[in-house]
């Protein structure tokens, strides 16, 4: 079992994680309110079945949601502002205040700046605050939480033979860039956690790598976030449907959770809870 000094803080929106306090990683889940999202595109796209599925994973354990209004599977196109607002601003007002954080999930500044008005918590992008805007409209909300995530060039081209000379210090070095630059401009440290973006950008081989060496991510000193549910990478291994990817990633979840992920992003909340309460009870055996 790796023993890994851990960042001890995430400060999300009006709430605050205190990992000293406990053992297992946060189960952020899934909901996208989109027609074209890889596994769960379509289920979620009428506001009330979205809200349906949020207080589902609630009663299920989950610890924050983050939602989406535009794909990024590989090849994904983009969509305008206003449908991407369409989609999940009545969301976020619905839910505001369901007792557990809200997560944006995406890159324009402008839906931010206008989820974190309607009530959430938390900037979950891509891009890493790279696009025009984006750092401008975090810092107008000086307590939500952000997510920075690796990716190499961007979804409609990131799986043409992407390449490394070393993933995990290639990514490791982007991270650590992109957080001292957001810490020099203003973003508190304890606001900010990373993703390394399995998936985005990167071969069978590289996630591989990746997740066997999740551990060298942490060295980072901020909370990093795997985001593995039923992605591609295990059913290529599995040889699997995405929606037959369940066990795979209740799999890879723990993987990443023994590796020092401190907060897991699923598309299966009742399954994974379950699989990380069985987890956190021999962490002291």
């Amino acid at each position: 079992m790796l023993k890994l000094d851990l960042p001890a803080i995430w400060r999300c929106g009006h709430f605050l994680f205190d990992f000293s306090k406990r053992k297992r990683p946060l189960v952020m889940g899934i909901l996208n309110a989109t027609p074209d999202s890889f596994s769960d595109g379509g289920k979620f796209r009428v506001a009330s079945d979205a809200i349906a599925q949020a207080e589902f994973m609630i009663a299920n354990g989950v610890d924050l949601i983050d939602i989406g209004g535009e794909s990024t599977r590989p090849g994904a196109e983009p969509v305008s502002l206003q449908e991407e607002l369409d989609r999940v601003l009545p969301v976020i007002e619905s839910l505001k205040d369901c007792g557990v954080p809200l997560s944006i999930d995406t890159y324009k500044a402008e839906t931010m700046r206008q989820a974190l008005h309607a009530g959430a918590d938390c900037v979950n992008d891509i891009w890493a605050l790279r696009q025009e805007g984006a750092l401008d409209a975090v810092l107008e909300s000086p307590n939500c939480g952000v997510v920075l995530m690796h990716m190499q060039r961007d979804p409609q081209t990131m799986q043409f033979n992407p390449e490394y000379v070393d993933v995990i210090a290639e990514v490791t070095q982007f991270l650590t860039e992109r957080t001292s630059l957001l810490m020099q401009d203003g973003i508190n440290q304890e606001r900010i956690a990373i993703d390394p973006g399995f998936g985005f950008g990167k071969s069978l081989e590289h996630n591989v790598n990746m997740l066997a060496h999740f551990d060298a991510f942490t060295l980072t000193g901020f909370p990093v976030l795997a985001g593995v549910s039923r992605k591609s990478m295990l059913g290529k291994i599995t040889g699997k449907d995405s929606n037959e990817r369940v066990a795979s990633s209740i799999a890879a979840a723990i993987m990443a959770a023994d590796r020092g992920a401190q907060i897991i992003r699923v598309h299966d909340v009742p399954e994974t809870v379950d699989a990380l309460k069985l987890w956190e009870a021999l962490q002291d055996e």
